[in-house]
């Protein structure tokens, strides 16, 4: 059977569920209002421009022509309508704001999971795409970052739209390759990941990171607090429930799998003292990207597989 018949059944037989379907990314556009990814962070004075922000931009945009006020810098005094009025003005300025944004999409095999609604691949292919459109509304920049189980992908950003489709198609196509039985062997760690984002050298950018962070590892954080010396970085927790809980059943047996092994779990005792590392990696995880937010006084965010991703989302950030 060829590529191309292969492409076309699974569009037949998409569930929006388990694998993204590209329209479905691009209509997220019209669930960007109502929202802002930073709205807490003000400049340190009120200034008048596209939106607030505590970023400093690469130079400054003419806002108006006024009076002089006791404390105004002099450089900015306009002479010549100064002397046509016989009054001192001055030229007013507003920050440019212009921002590089950067979504870094985890799809790797291990994203490919979910106990209860939507799959955390999708979720986090969802979440960026929403935030690129809000990004390209913000007449800002947006690139992607993308992770797959073989390697990375950077798409450098751009603010034109027609850049952005081209982004979402090749996320798009990205995630639709995730299958339970293409699992890579030896699938690209998120510590390399890390260390070829770490390479780009980016600066004084915004970083929003969607993974569920499984296995995190110290190494990681030391990377990631390299890149929130230099940017902000926003890290989207993806969970779920059983990521913390193996879900309670009237016979409680459990058989385990990575796909290369397998575990039987019989007996009660072992099923609590599975939960009960579970858990406990769930807090270190999420203990581990609450600190490294703090840094700059960011906030902890997490979503959930129910399948309300997108609500809970924007939800908590009309909540900052």
């Amino acid at each position: 059977m060829t590529h191309a018949s292969n492409t076309k059944i699974n569009q037949e037989i998409l569930d929006p569920r388990i694998h993204c379907d590209y329209t479905r990314l691009v209509k997220l556009k019209t669930n960007i209002d109502g929202f802002s990814f930073f709205p807490y962070l003000k400049t340190s004075r009120q200034l008048s421009g596209r939106h607030l922000s505590k970023y400093r931009g690469r130079g400054l945009n003419f806002d108006e022509l006024r009076h002089y006020h006791l404390g105004d810098d002099i450089r900015n005094l306009d002479w010549k309508v100064t002397l046509r009025t016989g009054k001192p003005h001055v030229r007013s300025y507003t920050e440019e704001k212009d921002h590089n944004v950067i979504l870094c999409v985890d799809q790797r095999s291990s994203l490919f999971f979910s106990s209860i609604d939507t799959m955390k691949s999708v979720i986090a292919a969802e979440l960026a795409s929403l935030c690129a459109w809000r990004v390209v509304k913000e007449s800002d920049r947006v690139g992607f970052f993308l992770i797959n189980d073989k390697n990375t992908e950077w798409m450098p950003p751009k603010r034109s739209q027609n850049d952005v489709l081209k982004y979402l198609k090749k996320l798009a196509a990205i995630n639709q390759s995730l299958q339970v039985n293409t699992k890579e062997k030896h699938s690209l760690s998120f510590s390399n990941a890390l260390h070829s984002l770490n390479r780009r050298n980016l600066k004084n950018s915004i970083i929003i990171i969607f993974s569920d962070w499984i296995n995190i590892s110290e190494e990681d954080v030391s990377l990631l607090k390299h890149l929130q010396k230099y940017n902000d970085v926003l890290s989207i927790l993806i969970s779920d429930p059983m990521d913390f809980s193996l879900t309670a059943t009237s016979s409680p047996k459990w058989v385990l799998s990575n796909g290369t092994h397998q575990i039987n779990l019989e007996k009660r005792k072992d099923i609590i003292k599975a939960n009960c590392h579970l858990e406990k990696t769930y807090q270190n995880r999420c203990e581990a990207l609450r600190q490294l937010m703090a840094i700059k006084r960011l906030p902890f965010m997490e979503v959930s597989t129910t399948g309300n991703h997108i609500s809970q989302f924007t939800r908590l950030l009309r909540a900052r």
